[in-house]
Order: structure tokens, then sequence, then C-alpha cells
């Protein structure tokens, strides 16, 4: 494995990495993969937050794939099909940054003990 890619995020069917030497991060998903520098994955995260999935389930509710929210990938006529799922989990893989989780203290702890 390259020295200078860290994986940044890791899903099921796919992953997301850094490359130190090019700048690059590169998302693969299922048999999809992106190189994108940072300002444009921070662009494909806020496209894909702003998705309107229940417009779009509604909208092609008679198609007969399973795959109805469109994603538009560079030019308008290249676009990935996705379920409701598939957004979640891309999205999971978008959102790297590790969330610290405060701890409470326990004066912060409201709770009444009852013994039986």
């Amino acid at each position: 494995m390259c020295n200078y890619l860290n994986v940044m995020n890791r899903s099921k069917n796919g992953v997301l990495t850094f490359c130190n030497r090019s700048k690059l991060f590169q998302l693969i998903y299922n048999n999809l993969c992106f190189e994108l520098y940072e300002w444009e994955l921070e662009a494909l995260k806020e496209y894909i937050e702003q998705l309107d999935i229940p417009y779009w389930e509604n909208h092609l509710k008679n198609w007969g794939h399973q795959r109805k929210i469109p994603i538009s990938v560079g030019k308008k006529h290249f676009i990935i099909l996705v379920n409701k799922e598939e957004v979640s989990e891309i999205l999971s893989l978008l959102r790297f940054e590790k969330q610290k989780v405060k701890l409470l203290t326990h004066d912060e702890i409201d709770y009444q003990f009852i013994e039986n």
C-alpha cells in the first residue's frame, strides 16, 4: 500500500482515502471511483445533502428500477442513480470528521434510583 495514502472513512460498499502526495481525495463506492480535491469533495457533499429524496422517489415511483435518486456528476449527460440507503452510506463516507462525544459528569446525571 502507498505510504502517502490515508484511509479517512470506510463503509460496507466504499472507502474514502486521502493522498498526501497528490492532495486528492479518492472516493470509491461500489464500482465508482472519484478523485477529488478538497473543494470538490465539499461541493459533492453539499450537493448530496441537498438532494430531495422523497421528491425523486415519488416522481419515479412507477419506474421499474430500484435506484430512483439521480446524482449529476460533472457534465449533465452523466448521472448516477442510487437508492435512499446508498445516499445515506455515501454521506456517511463523506462525513469523515470524527465528532467528539462529550461525556457527562456525575453532577450532570439526573437519575432517581429506586430500589425494589
